[in-house]
């Protein structure tokens, strides 16, 4: 039996652009229009055409440039927004007009000061209009997990009426939580009349940090639809993380039986080209796609990489187009990956000389922190000289996890094309283990 299709939303160009320090020109929206096509994703919201003349021009642009996905424009419940969507969009094969209006009582009290009547009724009039210059109309209910639930459906219901075929609940303030989300969608499912004609979709954001809890809970619940943007970035505390959701659902398919159509090895190329556009650097620490997210310091772990990766990483890093693993040598490091490392330098030691070079090396990590390979091969030369160099071509080489100096630069960091969630341990090299008395010795001998 097929797994159920989730549409990808990007609104990276759009919502994403809004996070401080991360507008774009023309040109560059483009330019990563291009590379979301490539990573694969459904829809592509591209700007705000009424913000401004260059956000305008720029859905203009993206339309005309980028004919596969769905190209999206928001707009305000208002004639004049939806008019300059629809203009914005002419050129594109799939266009969308997504329509957005608050429906909670803070905000129709304080921003909009509309009553509930005028809400109900503005929303349905501005879904009709968008519907007399595309078929395809998204609607959202600005601030929906803090609006009366029975109200939001009222409204749901009226724009399913009036033509909406995406009923997009957003979580603007990321003020929800997992089992109330998933609660709300799906009582929409059950209590929403006409829904079935219409896709639910998500947008979370990550004020309390569970923009893809709650998106992948949304999932589960009867969401079809996600709307999220590259590296997390958005509003405030930004929004759901692509690259987090998509892996989420690859790797744990026996939790959630859903695909969706990414192409996870550009996943890691598109983040680095998000970043250089923007100039805003990703975590170390960010899921999926930081440069830590599979990098391993910890000699435990490392013994562990070195014998079967299986044991540290639940996906190749080549499943999401980063090059390879690495095992840092740091002051956490042990003996296992120094080893290595020492012979893809061109060393090789006996366990009792490897023992004086880790005593050194992690008394030199202590003192400076980052421990590059110049440092190694000068504590390896004031220790034992040149006499222990391997010689040429019997230098250790081609290890899949490989060991890199804490800090060193890494020339090969182009992305590569790997087969998602393959947990293949071809090629790792491990050390040799005869002079070792037990296995139980062994793995000590590595941390």
């Amino acid at each position: 039996m097929a797994s159920t299709r989730i549409t990808i939303f990007d609104t990276t160009l759009r919502d994403g652009e809004q996070s401080p320090g991360c507008s774009m020109n023309v040109h560059e929206k483009v330019r990563l229009a291009r590379q979301l096509d490539r990573l694969g994703v459904d829809v592509i919201e591209a700007g705000f055409p009424i913000a401004s003349d260059g956000d305008f021009a720029a859905v203009q642009a993206v339309a005309a440039a980028v004919p596969r996905p769905i190209i999206a424009g928001l707009a305000r419940a208002a004639r004049h927004d939806i008019e300059r969507a629809a203009q914005a969009l002419e050129a594109a094969v799939r266009p969308r007009i997504h329509v957005f209006l608050a429906t909670s009582d803070i905000h129709l009290q304080h921003k909009l000061r509309i009553s509930r009547q005028q809400c109900l009724d503005q929303a349905a009039q501005s879904v009709r209009l968008a519907r007399t210059f595309c078929d395809d109309v998204e609607f959202s209910p600005e601030d929906a997990t803090r609006t009366d639930p029975e109200f939001l459906f009222q409204v749901l219901e009226a724009v399913i009426q009036a033509g909406a075929r995406t009923l997009n609940i957003p979580d603007t303030v990321g003020y929800t939580v997992p089992l109330e989300f998933g609660e709300l969608i799906r009582n929409i499912r059950e209590r929403v009349r006409g829904v079935e004609q219409a896709t639910i979709s998500t947008h979370c954001h990550n004020d309390l940090g569970l923009a893809v809890a709650n998106s992948l809970v949304a999932v589960a619940n009867g969401a079809r639809q996600v709307e999220c943007t590259i590296n997390g970035i958005g509003e405030r505390a930004g929004n759901a993380s692509l690259e987090e959701i998509v892996m989420a659902l690859r790797v744990r398919s026996d939790r959630y039986p859903f695909e969706t159509s990414i192409a996870t090895e550009e996943l890691y190329p598109t983040s680095q080209m998000l970043e250089e556009i923007t100039g805003i650097p990703v975590q170390p620490n960010k899921a999926i796609i930081g440069r830590n997210a599979f990098a391993h310091e910890a000699g435990i772990h490392q013994d562990g990489m070195l014998k079967n990766r299986l044991t540290y990483e639940i996906m190749t890093p080549q499943s999401v187009g980063v090059p390879d693993s690495k095992l840092v040598l740091g002051k956490h490091s042990g003996r296992h990956a120094l080893s290595l490392r020492c012979e893809q330098l061109g060393y090789h030691f006996e366990r009792r000389e490897l023992d004086e070079i880790y005593r050194r090396f992690v008394v030199l990590a202590d003192e400076i922190k980052h421990v590059h390979d110049h440092h190694l091969l000068e504590l390896i030369r004031q220790t034992y000289g040149d006499s222990r160099r391997i010689p040429p071509g019997r230098v250790a080489s081609g290890a899949a996890a490989s060991a890199v100096a804490a800090g060193a630069e890494d020339a090969s960091r182009k992305p590569s094309p790997g087969t998602p969630v393959d947990f293949s341990v071809v090629g790792l090299t491990s050390i040799p283990t005869s002079d070792h008395l037990s296995e139980q010795e062994d793995y000590l001998w590595g941390v």
